[in-house]
C-alpha cells in the first residue's frame, strides 16, 4: 500500500515536471528569433569584444555644510560687488590715465596742479553721488579695480594729485574702516576670484579695453 502511494506521488511529480518543461519549450518556440537582447559592444585594447550597456543618469543632490554655505555667500557678495563697481573703475581709470598722460613732461607743481584741478572737478561731478551709495565692502573692491585699471594704488593716486598730507589722512581714515589705500591687485594670486568676475563683466557688457 505504501509502495502504491509512493508510486502515485512519483507519477504526479514526473507529470508536473514534464508539463513545466513543455511549457518552457513552448514559450521559447513562440518567441523564436525575438528572444535575443541587442546590446552595444566595446572593443578592449586586447581586441576582445565585450557587451556594453549604459545606465540611466542619476542626479544626486546633497545638503551643503555650514562652511560651504558661508563660502557661497562670500562668493555671491564678491561677485555682486564686482558687477556694481567695475563700470565705475573703468571710467575712473580712464580719467586717471588721461590725467597721467597730460602730466608727462609738465614741470612745476603749480602747472601740474592746474591740470589736476580741471579734471578733478570732472571726477567729482561723475562719481561723488555714485560713491555715496557704495558700501564699505564695495569701496574696498573698487579700490582694487582702480589699481587694476591704472597700475597705481589709491594711496599713490591721492599722493600724486593732492599731496602726501592728504594721502596720509585718507589712509588713516581707510584704516578705521578696515581698508587700505595701498592694497595691490594680484589677478593670479589673492585676487584671482575678483579677476574671474571681472572677465564675466567684460564679456557681458562687451568691454574691449
Amino acid at each position: 500500500m505504501w509502495c502504491n502511494k509512493i508510486y502515485k506521488n512519483m507519477k504526479k511529480i514526473i507529470l508536473l515536471t514534464v508539463l513545466v518543461f513543455v511549457g518552457y519549450v513552448g514559450y521559447s518556440q513562440e518567441i523564436g528569433v525575438n528572444d535575443t537582447i541587442k546590446v552595444t559592444a566595446t572593443r578592449l585594447p586586447s581586441g576582445e569584444l565585450v557587451p556594453t550597456s549604459w545606465l540611466p543618469e542619476v542626479v544626486v543632490v546633497g545638503h551643503m555644510t555650514d562652511e560651504q554655505r558661508r563660502l557661497a555667500r562670500e562668493r555671491t557678495r564678491l561677485r555682486n560687488a564686482v558687477y556694481v563697481t567695475y563700470p565705475y573703475a573703468i571710467k575712473a581709470g580712464k580719467l586717471i590715465n588721461e590725467i597721467n598722460a597730460k602730466l608727462v613732461g609738465v614741470d612745476g607743481r603749480r602747472n601740474r596742479k592746474a591740470i589736476i584741478r580741471i579734471r578733478e572737478r570732472e571726477i567729482k561731478a561723475q562719481f561723488t553721488d555714485k560713491m555715496k551709495g557704495l558700501s564699505v565692502y564695495q569701496g574696498k573692491v573698487l579700490m582694487k579695480l582702480i589699481n587694476r585699471e591704472t597700475g597705481n594704488n589709491c594711496y599713490e593716486i591721492v599722493e600724486e594729485y593732492k599731496g602726501w598730507i592728504d594721502a596720509v589722512f585718507w589712509q588713516g581714515l581707510a584704516k578705521l574702516f578696515g581698508s587700505n589705500l595701498k592694497q595691490s591687485y594680484d589677478p593670479v594670486g589673492t585676487d584671482m576670484e575678483i579677476e574671474k568676475y571681472v572677465q564675466e563683466v567684460r564679456k557681458l557688457y562687451g568691454y574691449t579695453s
